[in-house]
């Protein structure tokens, strides 16, 4: 068996800051990154220095505040363009929000976040949205509950923190509570989101079956006033069709290669 390839610690810290910037958006000063970092404060000012240089990071007019910069955004737009799940669910994802009317995303599990990787705005939001390439704790989504219930419950909590980040006061932060849930997601064949991301937003999903296990899904998002019990059906209804509808060309795909 072939050793472990050693990590090269100037590259690592590149990405470890880099990640910094995605996780915590908007402007940092030096001591800020030094202080939740602990990289040598020298050392961490030059990378900082190397990264605006190449466009990686940008600064503020004074030079002392960073924040990521434009050719993340590049090469962000780059593995979007170039997913073919992406591309494979286009129509499919075009129709379940023309159909209902309602925000639809597509997601996909990474580590133990779910990380956008396309939406479709609902007729009714009438301000700009995107959420593309935002991550949010699994827990937390209906997106990440759906594919958190493929697995099973042993390996689910090994992928689950210490510690529960709950977002709103509807957030399932306890462990066991949330085995419970993904047991009625299995049982139901749907995750729910019942506020627990967004107050007054109520989120169906669903896993896709393309990899295994799967790691991503789709999600159907709802303003509680406009939820009733037969809405609840009829999204949960488009919601299945799209999923199927995605399956199948990811299949027809696979056999053409």
């Amino acid at each position: 068996m072939a050793e472990p390839v050693p990590h090269v610690k100037s590259a690592l810290r590149t990405v470890e800051l880099l990640d910094f910037f995605a996780q915590y958006p908007g402007q940092h000063s030096l001591t800020d990154l030094q202080g939740k970092l602990g990289y040598p404060k020298s050392s961490l000012h030059a990378l900082l220095r190397t990264l605006v240089d190449l466009g990686w990071i940008e600064t503020d007019a004074t030079g002392t505040l960073y924040r990521i910069g434009m050719r993340a955004l590049l090469v962000g737009a780059t593995y979007i363009d170039g997913d073919p799940l992406v591309q494979i669910a286009h129509d499919a994802l075009d129709w379940l929000a023309e159909t209902t009317g309602e925000t639809v995303h597509l997601a996909r599990l990474d580590h133990f976040d779910m990380v956008y990787l396309a939406t479709r705005a609902s007729r009714h939001y009438l301000r700009p949205f995107s959420r593309v390439g935002r991550r949010l704790p699994a827990s937390t989504t209906s997106l990440g509950k759906a594919i958190l219930a493929t697995r099973e419950d042993a390996e689910v909590r090994a992928l689950l923190p210490a510690e529960l980040p709950g977002l709103t006061r509807h957030t399932i932060v306890d462990h066991d509570k949330l085995i419970a849930d993904l047991h009625r997601v299995r049982k139901r064949g749907y995750a729910v989101d019942r506020e627990e991301n967004t107050e007054g937003l109520r989120c169906f999903g669903v896993a896709l079956h393309i990899t295994e296990p799967p790691r991503d899904a789709i999600s159907c998002s709802v303003p509680v006033p406009r939820l009733t019990a037969e809405r609840e059906k009829d999204i949960v209804a488009c919601l299945l069709e799209a999923r199927e509808r995605i399956e199948r060309s990811a299949l027809r795909q696979r056999r053409a290669y």
